[in-house]
């Protein structure tokens, strides 16, 4: 025979239980994305930089890529009415507090997406531009079009390579000098976008110690003129997801409430140490380690070599690229 368990007595109230609960609870983001396969980025690397930076991923798919770490093959759209179906789903039932567009696979998706926003105008809106390259132009150009006229309008951020928005905020822009960041936010500020969030802005490279530095910038702007950023240094390594993981992270600090600024810098700093630790888990490129902070630290207690032997060479695993060349993208 079994007893019942015993009530706390310390236990809370019911609405007090309740109040803790919803005190406690991560903000939730949702997602509007491709699924990426190799998990490098797509709503793979939301999920994962949502929940990295304590806030609850709401993954919304929107195209199926055929991927693997090193390019793009293909892709299947995802009807716009289930794209539609899935978010109405879950916002009957979940409060969201930001949104995270990336790749939403069709022209037809990006209106369907655009209704959703316009229902929640108070929600913070990062709106992630990968380079399309991959597509073919009679996708791309109606893709664009509709994202220009249905998407930047409600977008708080717009993050994307520095190359990636010339050509899609400029794409007249002919001077030999590169177009600042203050001119790209102006271009999506005509169309209703607050900020623009530019990564890969090249810099003029500077002598050091061991010969020439290459230095890109990345800085928030508006309209009226740049207002935070972060300096890295330009290596070779090719990284894959980089800028998914950037907007989502600054897509959760939005959502947790964070003012502008300082998640701009928490995000990039947050981005870098994950460049930092990436990995390569294939034959393409280095994934970002969106949870570097959980890797064990080195044990103590370690015998060093016995007295007049060397000491051993440290071993790098080949995996992880800490010391190797990195580029943004």
């Amino acid at each position: 025979m079994t007893s019942s368990p015993t009530p706390h007595t310390d236990a809370p109230a019911d609405g007090a239980a309740d109040a803790l609960q919803e005190a406690s609870a991560p903000a939730c983001v949702m997602s509007f994305n491709a699924a990426d396969p190799s998990g490098a980025g797509g709503l793979a690397g939301d999920v994962s930089t949502l929940a990295a930076m304590g806030a609850h991923g709401l993954p919304i798919t929107t195209s199926i890529l055929l991927r693997d770490t090193a390019e793009i093959f293909d892709h299947h759209a995802i009807d716009a009415d289930v794209v539609a179906e899935q978010a109405r789903t879950v916002l009957e039932d979940i409060t969201v507090a930001g949104w995270k567009v990336g790749f939403l696979g069709s022209a037809e998706a990006v209106s369907a997406v655009a209704e959703i926003l316009s229902d929640y105008p108070d929600v913070p809106l990062v709106s992630y531009l990968p380079n399309l390259g991959w597509l073919d132009d009679d996708q791309a150009q109606p893709y664009l079009e509709a994202f220009r006229d249905l998407i930047l309008p409600a977008t708080e951020v717009l993050v994307g390579n520095h190359k990636t928005l010339t050509d899609f905020l400029l794409p007249d822009w002919d001077s030999e000098r590169p177009a600042s960041a203050r001119e790209l936010a102006v271009a999506a500020g005509e169309r209703g976008t607050r900020y623009v969030l530019v990564t890969g802005i090249m810099l003029a490279a500077k002598a050091g110690k061991a010969g020439t530095d290459q230095f890109i910038d990345n800085v928030l702007a508006s309209p009226q003129g740049a207002l935070t950023g972060e300096k890295f240094e330009m290596f070779e390594t090719s990284f894959v997801g980089a800028g998914d993981t950037l907007s989502a992270a600054l897509a959760a600090l939005l959502a947790a409430g964070a003012e502008l600024q300082a998640a701009v810098g928490e995000a990039l700093a947050f981005m870098d140490q994950t460049l930092d630790s990436g990995f390569r888990p294939g034959m393409g490129g280095v994934v970002p380690d969106r949870f570097f902070w959980a890797s064990p630290p080195p044990e103590d207690g370690d015998e060093g070599p016995a007295d007049g032997e060397p000491a051993p060479e440290p071993e790098v695993p080949e995996t992880k690229p800490k010391t190797a060349p990195r580029r943004m993208h």
